[in-house]
């Protein structure tokens, strides 16, 4: 008979210990920030993204070890300008941004005097910062006044861990509301600017108004608004505009996506075991791991995603339509490929199948377009004579 002890049952995998295999035993996670949650938010239905984020895989070595590096950030000088219009919009406490919320936003309450509140949030750590942060937030409603949060910390609890979020600003209205401040460095010109640009600015904002909402819940007559504050500069100057933007709608969106999250462990469950996105590994075992979870590629990602590149090397080499563009993808309806929009166009789809009917209609009409084109007389152009120099 043994002397040794039986064995006691093997432990499950607790969802840290999987996230942890994912990303390789030596790779810490990446913090999520609200760049990358908007990301999210503009592409729900990627899983591939939802769960290398979630997991706090780093991406972008991820990208370089499959030989697909994304160049992403703003160049040096945007940045510097950026930092330059950021700091006259807050300069002598805040009084411009305060007037442009109030202009913008809260016309019906007294206007901000010289002496609004601008608390210190300085504090160790950003643990540190976002307490102090709640804590500004809750004294500013008490005081029932005009406060800048400049800076301020909050957080975001993602997949069961916390992302610290740093908004350019929040203002406390003297009615308790609770307003965020996005300050921007591309213009507004006759008070309209890049819809791609706002949009994106306000994907980010719905982020900080969704963690904001945690703080709230806590905070007697705090209310979180729904529409931020977008500062940009006017025209071609340096001088700030602002323009109010409703983020209900991202909001909305974004708050799925972090349901979803949330539930990562479901997605990490449908994967095999084993496979991981340890940038150690080699690009073809790092390869057949990202196949492994579904994308949903577009154009768009290039500009929010490191995977981007390498997602649309993978969707032209299947012949997918996604390539071409959500609007393309949603018109073709069950047509998947370039191969089966092109057959369908020829005449050689499906017949019951009112995309490849229609796709084959439009093809027609555009032939005969062309062919009555090429049969009308063109008009006689009489050459230029020569130059005499």
């Amino acid at each position: 008979m043994s002397s040794y002890p039986p064995s006691s049952p093997a432990q499950p995998t607790t969802l840290r210990q999987r996230l942890a295999g994912l990303r390789g035993p030596a790779v810490p996670p990446r913090p999520l920030d609200a760049r990358a949650l908007a990301a999210l938010a503009a592409n729900p239905g990627c899983g591939r993204r939802a769960l290398l984020d979630g997991a706090g895989v780093d991406k972008n070595a991820l990208a370089t070890a499959l030989g697909s590096p994304a160049a992403f950030g703003q160049s040096q000088f945007a940045i510097v300008r950026g930092n330059s219009f950021e700091a006259k919009v807050k300069g002598d406490g805040g009084a411009e941004l305060l007037r442009l919320v109030h202009a913008h936003l809260d016309t019906a309450a007294e206007p901000p005097g010289a002496g609004a509140l601008v608390p210190d949030l300085t504090a160790a750590g950003p643990e540190g910062r976002a307490a102090r942060t709640a804590l500004a937030l809750r004294e500013a409603t008490s005081a029932k006044d005009w406060t800048l949060l400049d800076h301020p910390m909050l957080a975001l609890e993602v997949a069961g861990t916390p992302a610290y979020l740093e908004p350019d600003a929040v203002v406390v209205h003297p009615d308790g509301r609770w307003t965020v401040v996005e300050i921007k460095s591309f213009p507004m010109i006759d008070a309209a600017a890049d819809a791609a640009k706002v949009g994106a600015a306000a994907r980010q904002a719905a982020v900080y108004v969704l963690a904001l909402e945690r703080i709230a819940e806590k905070v007697a007559g705090a209310e979180v608004g729904h529409t931020v504050l977008l500062v940009c500069p006017k025209d071609f100057s340096n001088l700030p505009t602002a323009a109010a933007v409703d983020v209900r709608r991202e909001r909305s969106v974004t708050r799925r996506q972090l349901d979803r999250l949330t539930r990562v462990e479901e997605l990490a469950a449908a994967l095999p075991e084993g496979l991981s996105f340890d940038p150690e590994r080699t690009a073809e075992e790092l390869a057949e791991a990202v196949s492994a979870v579904d994308a949903a590629y577009a154009p768009e990602c290039l500009a929010a995603c490191e995977l981007a590149f390498h997602c649309r090397e993978r969707a032209r080499a299947a012949d997918e339509v996604t390539a071409l563009g959500r609007s393309v993808r949603g018109e073709l309806g069950s047509l998947t490929t370039v191969e089966e929009a092109l057959a369908a166009a020829a005449g050689a789809g499906c017949a019951e199948d009112p995309t490849a009917a229609a796709l084959h209609r439009a093809a027609l009409l555009r032939a005969e377009a062309l062919e009555l084109a090429a049969a009308l007389p063109r008009p006689h152009v009489p050459e230029s004579p020569e130059c005499p120099c």
